[in-house]
């Protein structure tokens, strides 16, 4: 096949299907050579922030000199995107020949996107004998595809309510799913808080207990590693002192991040962390390279913003006289839309907020998006064209009658835009967010293809 025939055989492993499950994928994978078992891992689980983590650790590793495989989803704009060693994505000749090999060996047998997806990758990663690669969860973890590798180090970035149908009702249950990375023996790093509140102390119990099960080293941030603000968007890095930890930094000062939002702070901190325990593997990064590559991880559709000019939509400085401004975040559940709420409240400066909003219809936005909401002065509802796409009714019956009047609706996604580009002033902000779809349909409408 070539790249668009492998694509499109891709498109039609029934994309929305959902299929939790180890043993089928072992088998695959037995039947490819078993390319897994000649790779190292880290292994990155959580809520929000896997993504953040894994690219931070990419630039990092790659900019001090490793050949560094990274596998994330979803994608934005092209499946490529989600197979990458260090800067260069998968070319479309080695994805085309990869999937091919998969297609040859099914023999009619079906498979998930995802399972498809995983294997490509850690095909692609063998043939390229990259040094490391950072496995992204796609969905929980302990039924997860990526999970049946064995890495050094694993990382639980955060856990909140998201996936119910698939993980559980409660945060225990969804805890348990995220714990299910966890290998005996394997060094776990986290960001689960240290039990200060009643949902922390749910999580990180089902955390300990895991990990004392398994006979593993728990290094959590607040207690083990610090990511301490110290104004001017820098902060400092707190090193890991406890036994098992790498005792060569005690602390590194004045760093920032080019990724926006408080929050990246924390996904900063557990990458520093993980590079911690890599360094007892022979993976060092001296500081200097830490902090230069900070400034350097990009990672698109997660606070981006961008100006484009009103007259002919190309990409202009921000301080532009006649220029529409936007900015793309995936926030796809609660907690991102909390997350976002406080990037908008604190980090951004504009007249008026403009909302464009598009969900799956499996999230419960019931509490998060009153709260974004109550800071647009227009929402635009609409929907996009997959099975799974909310309906823009189902969304405003979410928002609380005083704000129901700023509400419009609009059936296509690129009517949306439109209409927000219509209503916007030069010093207003036009925020599209709900689902990562949504933003790479958006990047691909106001942007181009991207690769």
């Amino acid at each position: 096949m070539n790249y668009k025939e492998t694509w499109t055989f891709l498109d039609n492993l029934q994309f929305f299907k959902i299929k939790l499950g180890l043993e089928s994928m072992r088998m695959f994978l037995e039947g490819l050579g078993s390319p897994e078992k000649g790779l190292k891992f880290v292994h990155i689980a959580g809520t929000n922030g896997k993504g953040s983590v894994a690219v931070t650790l990419l630039t990092l590793l790659s900019k001090a000199g490793y050949k560094v495989g990274l596998y994330t989803s979803p994608h934005l704009s092209s499946v490529r995107e989600r197979f990458r060693i260090n800067n260069e994505y998968i070319p479309e000749e080695e994805f085309a020949e990869e999937g091919s090999r998969i297609h040859g060996i099914l023999a009619g047998r079906q498979i998930t996107y995802f399972e498809f997806t995983t294997a490509l990758a850690l095909l692609w990663f063998a043939r390229r004998k990259v040094d490391l690669v950072i496995l992204e969860v796609g969905l929980g973890g302990r039924l997860d595809a990526t999970n049946v590798i064995t890495p050094l180090v694993s990382v639980i970035t955060n856990v909140s309510m998201d996936h119910e149908m698939y993980l559980g009702n409660t945060l225990a249950e969804i805890a348990g799913e995220k714990a299910g990375v966890i290998k005996q023996g394997v060094p776990v790093i986290s960001g689960v808080g240290t039990g200060e509140t009643e949902d922390e102390r749910i999580v990180l119990s089902i955390i300990e207990r895991f990990c004392k099960e398994k006979r593993t080293p728990l290094f959590l941030h607040g207690r083990d590693f610090f990511v301490e603000p110290t104004g001017e968007g820098r902060w400092d890095y707190w090193a890991m002192k406890r036994k098992g930890g790498c005792r060569l930094r005690e602390k590194i000062r004045g760093l920032s991040s080019n990724l926006k939002g408080k929050y990246q702070l924390l996904n900063s901190g557990l990458a520093l962390a993980t590079l911690e325990i890599l360094e007892q593997y022979g993976f060092s990064v001296d500081n200097g390279i830490i902090r230069s590559g900070l400034k350097e991880v990009s990672w698109p559709g997660r606070l981006e913003s961008f100006c484009l000019s009103r007259d002919n939509g190309t990409l202009v400085d921000c301080t532009s006289k006649d220029c529409l401004r936007y900015l793309l975040d995936g926030a796809h559940n609660p907690a991102g839309v909390v997350s976002l709420c406080e990037a908008l409240e604190n980090d951004y400066e504009y007249d008026r907020l403009i909302l464009v909003w598009a969900a799956m219809s499996d999230k419960d936005f019931r509490t998060s998006l009153p709260q974004l909401g109550r800071l647009a002065g227009v929402i635009i509802f609409t929907r996009l064209e997959y099975e799974r796409s909310a309906r823009p009714e189902q969304m405003f019956q979410l928002l609380p009658a005083e704000i129901q009047d700023r509400v419009l609706f609009e059936q296509s996604f690129k009517a949306a835009l439109v209409k927000a580009a219509e209503l916007a002033g030069n010093n207003d902000l036009i925020c599209i967010a709900g689902s990562l779809y949504l933003i790479g349909e958006a990047r691909r409408v106001l942007r181009g293809e991207i690769i």
